[in-house]
């Protein structure tokens, strides 16, 4: 038997505004911070040259590379094992020229660390005139 009137309970609420305001204002936060990249849908096509051969130039120093990585200074070929000693050679070549300009020649399969090693040798010498050889495409 119960005496008491039975006591009148509020069940619980959970409310959802607060939670979704909050959950916004991340969402929004993640959106402005994050960086989109697309690493593994970059393609890169090389260019290629069309234009009329050059004339020859007589303050030029010629480095070539060939596919394996061996280097040419002025059609004779040397040994290097870094960019310092053939920056050496690079200004030993270029003492008597006034503004010399350094073609690199560099076989489309050599590696690229090669091509960056005579750039850096010859920003190691001075000389701030780098120019690059291309083949014409067949017509």
């Amino acid at each position: 038997m119960r005496l008491r009137p039975r006591a009148f309970r509020e069940e619980p609420e959970i409310n959802f505004i607060p939670l979704i305001d909050v959950l916004l204002v991340i969402l929004i936060f993640l959106m402005v911070t994050t960086t989109y990249s697309r690493y593994a849908e970059l393609q890169i096509n090389l260019p290629t040259a069309e234009s009329d051969r050059q004339p020859d130039r007589v303050d030029q120093i010629d480095v070539a590379v060939d596919s394996q990585g061996n280097y040419s200074v002025n059609k004779r070929a040397v040994a290097f094992s870094g960019p310092a000693p053939l920056s050496q050679e690079m200004k030993r070549l270029g003492a008597s020229m006034k503004d010399p300009i350094v073609v690199i020649s560099a076989d489309a399969r050599s590696p690229h660390q090669s091509v960056i090693t005579v750039m850096e040798a010859a920003r190691m010498a001075g000389y701030g005139k780098i120019t690059f050889t291309t083949q014409a495409t067949p017509k």
